[in-house]
């Protein structure tokens, strides 16, 4: 399989995934506005996504998948099932213990994870019913977790990327014609995340039951690899997902700002992911199979070769969407949210975070890239050390942003952090002799930046103010944004061209 045409259909299901998620924070933001109700579901349901992000799509993919990828090029069918048996089996037990204690444990998880709210009661306990409901989803989306590794592990990477789609439509469904019948309407919400996870479990176990690797619950755990997979879960949780730990310490912080302040850094973390979801996911999901078979099969000049093309592409995709979220921050707010009970106060403060993140995302998506090569290779230390000092300092720079840019600070602390932890990997990547640049990266380099400021151009003479975003109707903004984004999109891609980059540079075969 050609690997951008992978990414490509990876991407293609990711924009129908962001799409149906903007419907679905579009019908939120009108429904419940930014306030007590939407500041508790977030917390709520920020706490098992973190979870799921951490040790699901996190510690565990990153380490799942290299063995897997491992033992299905050097041990055959039948060992790599009753690898894939073990494995899911012991994470069944282990998830059903978790979400239990998730349940019974509510008010000390909301209350660690937003102690701000333990001064208002009704806020408090609205929060913790809502994490009763949907902590669960942890479980359904780490057996998730385990279904896509094995499908990407052999290229099957269509059905793991629509699958997001259906917790969308869950919830847009439970915020439409479920809220009215509950009291508080929120929680509907809440039942749809459940629906939402529960679908997307049964539709990737139907997939594995037609590739004929469905897991059969076994308790013997006595295969090795299961054994290296929990050695490399526990420092890999750390190691992959310190933005994810930081989003949680952020929540605590903004618990203490102003009410919706939670809220306004939710929506803007939205917009974040749409660049992160389509091209950092997309990225790291075709990249650590090729990268754990090149590795197995000890091919040290294909490993760097790979990673450059990875960091290429990323420079290609990822510096241009950074520069149209801080460029069309007013626009797509006012598109997708400036409906209903969101006001233009939410939209302004919305706004001030949505900037501070667009700095990091170049850093956020390049991790993508970067991480995959030191867990690709099955080594956990060096990634955690940096990880560990990311932590340390985006905490520092939430102290110092937090007093003087409220809770636009948190949001900057993120992505000054996440661009450190890329900096310091790609360092030591090229230190270690893992990665070396191919030739040409000065020319390339200096190309991408001239489009991207050609693109900026164009896309400002064609803004005009911001008050006309704000006029009402949302078929004359998303007209208007969308032939803005065209022109922004023509603009660049044209550039590039004239400029002698062409897509054909960019293929590229799966190891």
């Amino acid at each position: 399989m050609n690997l951008l045409k992978a990414i490509a259909t990876i991407s293609s299901f990711t924009l129908l995934s962001r799409i149906t998620g903007f419907a679905r924070d579009l019908l939120i933001a009108r429904a419940f506005g930014a306030g007590m109700m939407t500041d508790a579901f977030f917390v709520a349901f920020k706490l098992p996504n973190l979870l799921r992000r951490l040790f699901a799509e996190g510690a565990f993919s990153q380490a799942f998948v290299p063995i897997l990828a491992e033992y299905k090029n050097k041990q055959g069918e039948a060992a790599t099932h009753r690898l894939i048996n073990q494995t899911a089996s012991l994470l069944a037990l282990v998830l059903a213990v978790v979400a239990l204690v998730g349940v019974l444990g509510a008010p000390m998880l909301v209350y660690i994870s937003a102690p701000g709210f333990a001064d208002e009661s009704a806020k408090f306990d609205l929060t913790v019913a809502l994490t009763r409901i949907t902590f669960p989803y942890i479980a359904f989306m780490s057996l998730v977790a385990l279904a896509a590794g094995v499908l990407n592990t052999w290229s099957r990477f269509s059905i793991p990327a629509f699958t997001p789609v259906l917790l969308n439509v869950a919830m847009i469904l439970a915020a439409t014609v479920a809220a009215p019948y509950f009291d508080p309407p929120i929680l509907a919400l809440a039942w749809g995340v459940l629906l939402g996870g529960l679908l997307q479990l049964s539709m990737q176990f139907y997939a594995l039951h037609r590739l004929g690797m469905l897991p059969r619950f076994t308790l013997d755990f006595s295969d090795p690899g299961v054994h290296r997979i929990l050695l490399l879960m526990g420092p890999a949780t750390l190691g992959v997902s310190v933005a994810q730990i930081s989003l949680l310490i952020n929540t605590i912080f903004a618990s203490f700002l102003d009410t919706g302040s939670v809220s306004w850094l939710y929506y803007a973390d939205r917009l974040m992911e749409f660049p992160t979801g389509m091209l950092g996911v997309a990225l790291g999901t075709v990249l650590l199979p090729s990268l754990a078979k090149h590795h197995a099969n000890e091919s040290v000049d294909e490993y760097s070769r790979l990673l450059d093309w990875g960091l290429r592409l990323t420079l290609l995709l990822a510096l241009p969407a950074a520069a149209a979220l801080a460029v069309l921050s007013v626009p797509l707010i006012a598109t997708l949210f400036l409906y209903g009970e969101f006001t233009s106060h939410d939209l302004w403060m919305t706004r001030q975070a949505l900037m501070a993140y667009s700095l990091g995302l170049l850093g956020l998506i390049m991790l993508k890239v970067l991480a995959p090569g030191f867990y690709a290779r099955q080594n956990i230390r060096t990634p955690v050390k940096v990880a560990i000092l990311t932590l340390i300092a985006t905490q520092i720079l939430n102290l110092l942003f937090i007093g003087p840019f409220k809770h636009a600070g948190l949001a900057l602390a993120i992505g000054l952090g996440a661009c450190m932890n890329a900096g310091i990997l790609y360092y030591l990547l090229r230190k270690q002799g893992i990665y070396t640049p191919q030739p040409g990266w000065g020319w390339f380099l200096a190309k991408v930046i001239l489009a991207v400021l050609l693109m900026c151009a164009a896309i400002l003479l064609a803004y005009g103010s911001d008050a006309n975003w704000m006029q009402p109707g949302f078929l004359q903004r998303g007209i208007r944004l969308l032939a803005v984004i065209s022109l922004g999109a023509a603009t660049y891609f044209a550039a590039l061209w004239l400029m002698g980059i062409r897509p054909a540079q960019f293929y590229r075969k799966a190891a």
